[in-house]
């Protein structure tokens, strides 16, 4: 599986030329920022019909609720997988039916690919914020980054039971391996190539400190390798995140599990007395995070009332419900509650993170690496 230097300007010129680009750059911003009237974007929503929501996340219909409130502009939040989201917004701009206003859709590479370059729907970055919103962040505007973390049962073990992802490819954890289905989840196979893309040497290096000698790279990436052997070891395979949970952390359980679930599923441990605990210092990392990506569906009657409402959620008020969940804002201004179940704040350095500038290169490589997923599966 097998994924001009200029010279002749002159450098105080070409350093001044930098300068002077970036200079203007942020009094451009700057100006955007003082420009912005949160006011009177309040007072166009309120005229403009009621809008709905779309995100994959059911905390949605408790965001729509509170923002409502707040600003006396009517709105529905509607729990939408990311798959059924993409179908639909194109489906209602194509029967110039629009229904979503908004979407926070969490497959970045089918909005890089379909529904912003084919006008289905665009980003819009809140002027008074960009300052506090890293650039990668920006356009398209990721409102939210989320983790995907290994995870063990408490009860049966002091400590997480491994501490390299090879390890999981091993006998020992044969058929005992909890996740969701790859060939369902988008985003498992976004993990795959963003790993070979931003991580492969971690992933070799991981191999080499267990087994004491170099990774053989049959199927041109140490991530192919990975992939292909936790495939044919038999994993549990859900359609969702709360049966991977279940099989890790149910207490009284006798035969333990190792499982990738969402950080939110730790709120199970309180909420239904879950044993889940968060496998810190696994090798090369813990977890991996993918973003949520914030659209206004083109078409929309309520366009002032979509940008109030991502401006809404770009604050730590409008994206509480989520934060509670580990689920962390790109506004640097907003941070996760201290008492956040899983503990995910503590340890992002140990988490790969997800890089928007190749999300193109995931949409293109998702049925390779599903083909390849398929191939090598072994139940």
């Amino acid at each position: 599986m097998h994924f001009r230097k200029n010279g002749t300007a002159d450098t105080k010129s070409r350093c001044l030329l930098w300068t002077t680009a970036f200079a203007g750059l942020l009094a451009g911003q700057a100006m955007a920022e003082d420009a912005f009237d949160l006011n009177a974007l309040v007072e166009a929503a309120k005229k403009e019909a009621p809008i709905t929501v779309y995100d994959s996340t059911g905390k949605i219909v408790e965001m729509a609720k509170a923002f409502s409130a707040k600003y006396g502009v009517a709105a529905e939040g509607s729990k939408v997988k990311a798959s059924a989201q993409l179908e639909m917004i194109i489906r209602e701009a194509r029967a110039n039916n629009i229904q979503g206003d908004v979407s926070i859709i969490s497959d970045a590479p089918a909005a890089m690919a379909q529904l912003i370059p084919q006008g289905f729907a665009e980003s819009w970055l809140p002027p008074d914020m960009a300052s506090k919103i890293p650039e990668q962040y920006q356009n398209p505007l990721t409102v939210v980054t989320s983790a995907n973390v290994w995870a063990y049962n408490t009860e049966l073990y002091d400590k997480c039971p491994v501490t390299n992802i090879w390890q999981l490819t091993g006998a020992e954890w044969k058929g005992k391996v909890a996740m969701q289905d790859p060939l369902g989840k988008a985003s498992y196979v976004d993990w795959f190539n963003q790993m070979a893309k931003h991580g492969d040497d971690k992933v070799a290096a991981a191999y080499k400190e267990l087994y004491g000698k170099d990774l053989e790279l049959d199927d041109g990436s140490a991530t192919a390798a990975w992939v292909k052997a936790l495939a044919a070891n038999a994993p549990l395979l859900t359609d969702a995140d709360a049966a991977a949970a279940d099989a890790v952390g149910a207490p009284g359980q006798s035969q333990p599990f190792m499982g990738l679930m969402s950080s939110a599923k730790f709120r199970d441990n309180a909420e239904k007395g879950m044993k889940l605990g968060l496998c810190t210092d696994l090798k090369p990392w813990l977890g991996w995070m993918y973003p949520g990506v914030g659209l206004i569906t083109k078409g929309t009657n309520s366009p002032n009332a979509a940008k109030l409402f991502i401006h809404y959620v770009m604050t730590e008020e409008g994206i509480a419900p989520q934060a509670v969940d580990g689920k962390m804002s790109t506004n640097t201004d907003v941070a996760l509650p201290a008492d956040e179940p899983s503990g995910i704040g503590k340890v992002l350095d140990q988490v790969l993170p997800y890089q928007m500038d190749t999300s193109l290169d995931d949409w293109d490589a998702r049925e390779t690496w599903q083909d390849f997923w398929r191939v090598n599966y072994q139940k």
